[in-house]
């Protein structure tokens, strides 16, 4: 997708420069360094800062042929499911609030463990990609929203959550407008084996 002057985010303009300019998939370095280089704020995105009372809420800005860009919304309490990356790399800043992200690997009894969590504050950035396990969450008190920007190379197609209790994972495909759906669940020593 070219760029727009008449409707661009002139904070993004050096960042999907960057994105545009792609040929397959960006590095972790290269994303966290283009993420680093931005100045962007809450109200440089304010027409894509959506919220929903049940979820955290995925609000598409941008997407090209080797990204996505996304503004998530998150109220207190909200988080992520344990998730990974399938064949993406992510970026996530901190845009306002503060974030926790926390993560996770398989146990020996097959149950994801958490093994390290770190706050998350304005101006942070984590990065992560295939099979790396991680859930973001907005733990403030009560009214204390959360608002990340998050990047993708590729888009994210294809996921999978992991619960925390039972041992299941679930493999899930985005849908569109920020919607996703379950397309297979399987037992995580299973999925581990594959």
């Amino acid at each position: 997708m070219p760029l727009k002057s008449d409707s661009e985010i002139e904070a993004l303009v050096p960042l999907f420069e960057y994105l545009e300019s792609l040929t397959g998939r960006a590095s972790i370095a290269d994303l966290d360094r283009a993420m680093r280089s931005i100045d962007v704020t809450v109200e440089d995105l304010a027409e894509h800062i959506r919220y929903c009372d049940e979820h955290y809420k995925r609000n598409l800005i941008r997407e090209g042929r080797w990204y996505q860009a996304y503004a998530l919304c998150w109220k207190s309490g909200q988080r992520s499911p344990i998730h990974d990356h399938t064949n993406t790399t992510c970026g996530v800043r901190v845009l306002a609030g503060r974030g926790v992200e926390t993560i996770y690997e398989p146990s020996p009894c097959g149950q994801m463990m958490a093994v390290q969590s770190r706050p998350l504050n304005v101006g942070d950035i984590c990065a992560s990609q295939d099979s790396d396990t991680h859930q973001i969450s907005n733990l403030q008190p009560a009214g204390q929203n959360l608002i990340t920007l998050h990047i993708y190379s590729p888009p994210l197609r294809e996921f999978h959550t992991y619960s925390a209790t039972d041992g299941t994972v679930n493999r899930v495909r985005d849908v569109g407008n920020g919607c996703c759906e379950v397309v297979e669940t399987m037992d995580i020593a299973e999925f581990m084996k594959r």
